[in-house]
């Protein structure tokens, strides 16, 4: 027995449906703020940490010298204008 074209029209309006319930699912998780918390963190993690978990020095060394010398340089400046 044949499907009616009106049984075709019901099938594709279900599959699209449930494509589009899957993309507002998708965007709701997307949105989520503990969602965009934990893959900022990530991110920012990824910057410092390798695969291993081991600390990139390259990357922290820097920011680390950086941070003393900007420090270093606010202590002078005050001391300076005592």
């Amino acid at each position: 027995m044949a499907k009616a074209p009106s049984d075709d029209l019901v099938d594709e309006i279900d599959v699209i449906r449930d494509r589009l319930a899957d993309t507002v699912d998708a965007l709701i998780d997307r949105t989520n703020p503990k969602n965009i918390a934990r893959r900022g963190l990530a991110d920012l993690k990824g910057r410092f940490v390798d695969e291993t978990g081991s600390p990139k020095l390259g990357t922290i060394l820097p920011l680390v010298g950086g941070t003393i010398a900007v420090v270093a340089g606010i202590v002078v400046v005050r001391r300076l204008l005592r």
